[in-house]
């Protein structure tokens, strides 16, 4: 049996599974003295005593400190997309949206520091890869409630609506100490972005073109009859109805 080395890797064929055996156990220490005591705890001499290894090992597998913490942040939205409840295509399409609300408060609630690195710790115009693993998410559950003939605005503005309402009501909520939390904040603030942007049942009757364009632009993908420059056709048309 190969023996790991000093600097994370192992001799023979095992060196590359070594390596990432190294690497994985470095985040996993790494984001739980991020949980423990913030960023500023992630050092990177506190993360190589931490996980029993040198810091030379961990500028040869993350570069630098923020190349480790880019692998934490991967690491937390990796935690958070195994943790959201399978999308449901026979739910309440906004029943369904509200069970992804409830764990991103609770995910985020939960783990505080983790959660500003996510969403607070960013650079402008970058969005990391797993953050669009989890949008995507949204998307398709907006694209639901659009089929069901109940979206009110265009399917984009809605999704962004969603997440700039979910990540503000945990920022708002952490920025206050949690005895002094209200609980009513989250569920009046879904309630809010629910009503601004669906309709209170199915109706493609009687409520303008858009919620008729949205419902039909969301069964796009569905109409085999059109060829794929109709449906293209179809799209642009659609969406400058619901712009």
């Amino acid at each position: 049996m190969k023996e790991l080395q000093p600097d994370g890797e192992t001799s023979g064929d095992d060196t590359v599974s070594g390596r990432e055996q190294m690497r994985a156990h470095i985040v996993e220490v790494a984001a739980g003295l991020l949980a423990s005591g913030g960023r500023d705890a992630v050092s990177t001499r506190a993360v190589a005593a931490a996980a029993g290894t040198q810091a030379p090992t961990i500028y040869r597998l993350f570069g630098d400190k923020d190349g480790l913490l880019a692998a934490v942040l991967e690491y937390g939205f990796a935690k958070y997309l195994a943790d959201k409840p399978p999308l449901d295509p026979t739910a309440d399409p906004v029943a369904d949206l509200r069970a992804g609300w409830e764990l991103h408060i609770g995910f985020g609630l939960a783990n505080p520091a983790l959660f500003l690195l996510m969403y607070a710790g960013t650079s402008p115009g970058r969005r990391p890869a797993a953050a669009e693993a989890g949008l995507a998410i949204l998307r398709t559950r907006i694209r639901n409630i659009a089929a069901a003939g109940r979206l009110r605005v265009d399917e984009a503005l809605a999704a962004d609506l969603v997440h700039a309402a979910g990540t503000g009501a945990v920022l708002a909520l952490l920025a206050v100490p949690e005895e002094r939390r209200d609980p009513r904040l989250a569920d009046t603030m879904f309630d809010a972005v629910v009503t601004a942007i669906t309709t209170n049942q199915v109706e493609t009757r009687n409520t303008g073109p858009t919620t008729a364009a949205n419902a039909l632009r969301a069964q796009l993908p569905d109409l085999a009859m059109l060829t794929d420059g109709e449906r293209h056709v179809l799209d642009e048309w659609l969406t400058r109805i619901t712009h």
